[in-house]
């Protein structure tokens, strides 16, 4: 199976999803960071051997990729949560969910909002999981700061430079084909949701505490996006969380070792639906 399907979100957005993988299989369902889309994932989800073992569904979030970007909703956590619970709703099983950057945080909001009922295990990638300033678990780094706040401008002279050092340093080890499809997934993102991302405010710690599915907290050392210290605030509040350190690796994991993150990935999801099988 490799398929393009739509779901309907928070409101009667459609959200693009691209499915691989045995229809039956356990599964994996993907989420993206800002301004990007589901082919963020392309080494997973044209890896045999993880679509030959697991249903992998990667989200268009809304106003990304082939989803609809409506007028608003992207400051309202609850929007985001309604949307990832309609993917859930369609895969029709507990599933590991994986979130990059600001997946993380969408991830928090779905669980704010739903808990873990659909959930068998967490991986949080390089991700955020609050926002605001002061919010230990919404750190950037220096790239993102340096990107901000032309990369959100409307002024394609303003946003496309910037847009174009942030990628530059997202991260050592991004193959330059990779950088160069990332960029454009940034620029075909409208100028008003890449702003809108950033509109809001939220705490997570209590979300996190309550967190009763096994969780996995993956990070690059070298990351200047997002800064580290999100993933030790993550695993410190999730119970039980494991947290894994890639030394040399930037923003981007998945990308920079898609190897070794498909294998640590495989794992981490075979031990997560095999519990929730029992």
């Amino acid at each position: 199976m490799d398929t393009r399907t739509y779901v309907e979100g928070s409101g009667g957005a459609r959200l693009a999803l691209r499915e691989v993988g045995p229809a039956g299989a356990p599964a994996v369902v993907l989420v993206h960071g800002w301004a990007q889309s589901a082919e963020s994932w392309r080494a997973q989800l044209d890896d045999p051997a993880l679509a030959g073992e697991f249903r992998l569904v990667a989200v268009d979030l809304r106003g990304h990729g082939d989803s609809d970007a409506p007028a608003d909703g992207y400051a309202d956590p609850r929007v985001w949560a309604d949307d990832l619970a309609a993917v859930l709703a369609h895969v029709g099983a507990p599933s590991v969910l994986v979130g990059w950057s600001y997946g993380g945080l969408v991830i928090a909001d779905y669980l704010r909002a739903h808990g873990s009922a659909s959930v068998a295990g967490l991986a949080f990638v390089g991700a955020i999981t609050e926002i605001g300033r002061g919010r230990r678990g919404g750190a950037v780094g220096a790239t993102m700061r340096a990107a901000l706040p032309a990369a959100l401008s409307e002024d394609f002279a303003v946003a496309v430079p910037a847009l174009s050092s942030f990628f530059s340093d997202l991260g050592p080890e991004v193959p330059g084909e990779t950088r160069q499809r990332l960029f454009a997934a940034a620029l075909r993102t409208p100028p008003r949701v890449r702003a809108a991302l950033f509109r809001r405010t939220q705490d997570s710690a209590d979300v996190l505490a309550a967190v009763d599915v096994p969780t996995l907290v993956l990070h690059g050392r070298a990351d200047t996006v997002v800064d580290p210290s999100c993933a030790e605030f993550a695993a410190e509040r999730v119970p039980g969380a494991e947290l894994s350190w890639w030394d040399g690796v930037g923003h981007a994991p998945f990308a920079e070792r898609p190897a070794a993150f498909a294998a640590e990935l495989a794992g981490f999801a075979r031990r997560c639906l095999a519990g929730a099988a029992r």
